[in-house]
C-alpha cells in the first residue's frame, strides 16, 4: 500500500481485465526472497519507482481465491489464488516519478484514492482482502 502525503492510496487499472479492475501494486515473492525485498522489487516493476519507505507490515498473511470462472485463465493456470504479505509505504517521490509504462506494463492508468473508496474500486473476489488490509493499517491511515 503506497501512501502519498495526503494519506491517499495509489491504485492502478489493470490492462488485462475486460471490466474496470483497479488494484494496489502487489506481486509474488521469488524463492528465497525476503518479503520486504519482494515488496520493493514489485513496486519498481509495476510503477517504475522505488521512492518509498516502509512504515508498517501486516501482522500475518492475507489471501484471496480466484472465482471458478478465472481459474485456469490467469497466471497460466498455475494458481487458484494468492497469499500476500502487505506493507504500508510512504511515497517519498513526486507524482512525476511514477511511470506505469514499465518493461512489462500491467496498468493502463493510475490515481491516488481515499482509502474508504478502495473496496468499491476493486474486483469482487479481492474486496474482503482489501477491507482486511485497510482495517489492519487503519492507525496509519487516520
Amino acid at each position: 500500500m503506497l501512501l502519498n502525503p495526503k494519506k491517499h492510496v495509489f491504485v492502478a487499472k489493470r490492462l488485462d481485465m475486460i471490466s474496470e479492475a483497479w488494484q494496489m501494486p502487489q506481486g509474488g515473492i521469488d524463492p528465497g526472497e525476503d518479503p520486504v525485498e519482494a515488496a520493493v522489487r514489485e513496486l519498481g516493476e509495476e510503477i517504475g519507482t522505488t521512492k518509498a519507505e516502509i512504515v508498517a507490515e501486516s501482522k500475518g498473511w492475507h489471501w484471496y481465491d480466484l472465482p471458478d470462472d478465472l481459474i485456469g485463465k490467469v497466471w497460466k493456470g498455475r494458481y487458484a489464488g494468492q497469499r500476500q504479505k502487505w506493507f504500508a509505504m510512504r511515497f517519498t517521490g513526486k507524482d512525476s516519478d511514477i511511470d506505469i509504462e514499465t518493461e512489462h506494463p500491467e496498468f493502463s492508468e493510475w490515481k491516488w484514492a481515499r482509502p474508504a473508496t478502495l473496496p468499491d474500486l476493486i474486483v469482487p473476489f479481492k474486496r474482503q482482502l482489501y477491507v482486511d488490509v485497510l482495517s489492519e493499517f487503519q492507525p496509519i491511515l487516520a
